[in-house]
């Protein structure tokens, strides 16, 4: 995910972004509960808007602030390539449904994406305080932590996951989902189902787990993943085996010794 601009000029901003989404993560934080908040659907969604509107008053305005001339992806459930030049891809509450459950698997994410390929990302869990970070060019670190994918070559031997990108998806996807959960269960050692993409692509960054796909193009939860994993010496494609950039339909992350096989697997459903 090599790009033109010299990494030092991504670099430089990388403080900057890192700060803002650590203070819009005090938001998110700070409008946890431990038990589930709302029972109809429209009491669910109307919890999920209020902590990304929440989120975004804080947000937003720094980000396009550090980088003149940058634009924002308005829907973050979009997929599909970006025009030309710089956009911000940002998921305010990336899991936002776990949050609103009284779950922990959540966070806030921004991610720079120039031409279509993601150049920096922040990924920041309020409620450990750890913040994931990479530079297209400069390494994926933890903290202050280099990052580096798994070592693993068996796809017997991988831990691997997949999720839906988001609800009311169409059923042909949801049934690609079910085949490529029972064949990866076939080839492989555990499968894990779970929401949001990000929350298991940092996973895949860190080594403790081998490989993710998902049968979307939703931008917010693929990104900041894409970029980690890459950084971390991963590797990213879809599910034809081709680079992958926001304009891809499918998504496949994974280190570089289960990659073939684990694409080999799903190829074929997708």
């Amino acid at each position: 995910m090599s790009t033109a601009v010299p990494f030092a000029a991504d670099g430089a901003l990388l403080s900057e972004v890192t700060a803002a989404v650590k203070t819009a993560g005090v938001t998110l934080r700070d409008r946890y509960t431990s038990h589930a908040r709302g029972v109809s659907l429209d009491e669910v969604v109307g919890e999920i808007h209020a902590n990304d509107d929440a989120v975004l008053d804080v947000l937003r305005e720094p980000l396009l602030r550090s980088r003149p001339g940058s634009q924002w992806a308005e829907d973050e459930l979009a997929g599909g390539a970006l025009p030309p030049g710089e956009w911000w891809v940002v998921d305010p509450a990336e899991g936002n449904i776990n949050h609103v459950h009284g779950m922990e698997d959540w966070a806030v994410t921004a991610t720079l994406v120039r031409d279509n390929l993601p150049v920096l990302t922040v990924v920041h869990l309020p409620l450990t305080g750890d913040t994931y970070t990479a530079v297209a060019g400069g390494g994926a670190r933890l903290n202050d932590r280099p990052l580096k994918v798994s070592a693993k070559t068996d796809l017997g031997a991988a831990l691997t996951g997949t999720g839906q990108a988001k609800p009311g998806e169409d059923e042909r996807t949801f049934r690609r989902i079910g085949d490529s959960v029972t064949a990866m269960l076939i080839n492989g050692l555990v499968v894990r189902v779970s929401v949001p993409a990000t929350m298991q692509l940092i996973h895949v960054a860190a080594g403790r787990m081998d490989a993710f796909w998902q049968f979307s193009d939703v931008r917010s939860g693929l990104v900041a993943g894409a970029l980690l994993v890459s950084e971390a010496g991963g590797t990213v494609t879809d599910l034809a085996g081709e680079p992958w950039s926001t304009a891809g339909r499918d998504f496949l992350a994974a280190a570089p010794g289960i990659h073939p096989s684990a694409l080999k697997v799903l190829a074929p459903i997708a």
